[in-house]
């Protein structure tokens, strides 16, 4: 399987995505947007995976690439490949399909629970999710759904934490992507985003709940499988 990979800054990279990916011996390349806005090749590939990032979907006076990532997004999908978006990248997609991203109530930064809701789900999927789960935001915007998505988690302050489309197109607002040493990383190069709020939590505490790290990346791992477990 062919994974690219479109990364939007230097410190959210794909963490335990690749790591999957070595076990499984996919192939893996980039787009790293900062460095190349140009619009990939992607008719060999099989699986889009769309990083976060500090801007917003709606941002493109600045970051003039986004309008290409959104095409780009938009045909991956239309085409049947797998397609799956973290925090900004799971903006992307519901803007790309029509849906509106806006700023949300309030920035959830830090270590929060989602609850589950499974019964849409389709059941390979719904056995792999545990009631709720402790997870790591860094978001300040939301979206409504896109046409034909199920939202599957929720947290107090944002109800549409994750989705999924078909078989082949998930969201997740959140990371469960990160390891310790992005952790580290997003939290060193996003200090000025820490301003104390219900929902955002300090430095040393966002460093010091790394027990989470463990499920989450075993949770993406079971995302990740259920997404590619039809592939050819």
């Amino acid at each position: 399987m062919h994974i690219h990979i479109f990364q939007h800054v230097s410190f959210e990279g794909p963490g335990c995505i690749l790591d999957w990916a070595e076990t499984h011996h996919h192939t893996v390349t980039f787009t790293r947007w900062y460095e190349q806005p140009e619009q990939p090749d992607m008719s060999e590939v099989d699986f889009l995976v769309i990083m976060g990032g500090h801007m917003s979907v709606n941002d493109e006076a600045e970051y003039s690439w986004l309008k290409t990532e959104k095409q780009c997004i938009l045909e991956a999908i239309r085409a049947g490949k797998k397609v799956l978006g973290i925090c900004l990248g799971a903006q992307l997609i519901a803007t790309a399909l029509g849906a509106n991203v806006y700023v949300n109530t309030e920035k959830e930064i830090g270590w929060f629970p989602v609850v589950y809701s499974t019964a849409l789900l389709p059941p390979a999927l719904a056995v792999e999710l545990p009631e709720a789960q402790t997870v790591f935001h860094w978001h300040g915007d939301t979206f409504d759904l896109p046409e034909g998505a199920v939202c599957f988690a929720a947290s107090p302050v944002t109800r549409n934490q994750a989705f999924l489309i078909g078989h082949n197109v998930m969201g997740l607002q959140y990371h469960f992507e990160v390891t310790a040493d992005l952790l580290t990383r997003m939290v060193d190069d996003g200090m000025e985003e820490l301003v104390p709020a219900a929902y955002v939590q300090d430095a040393d505490t966002i460093k010091s709940e790394q027990r989470y790290i463990e499920g989450g990346n075993i949770t993406m791992y079971r995302l990740l499988d259920f997404l590619t477990s039809n592939y050819g």
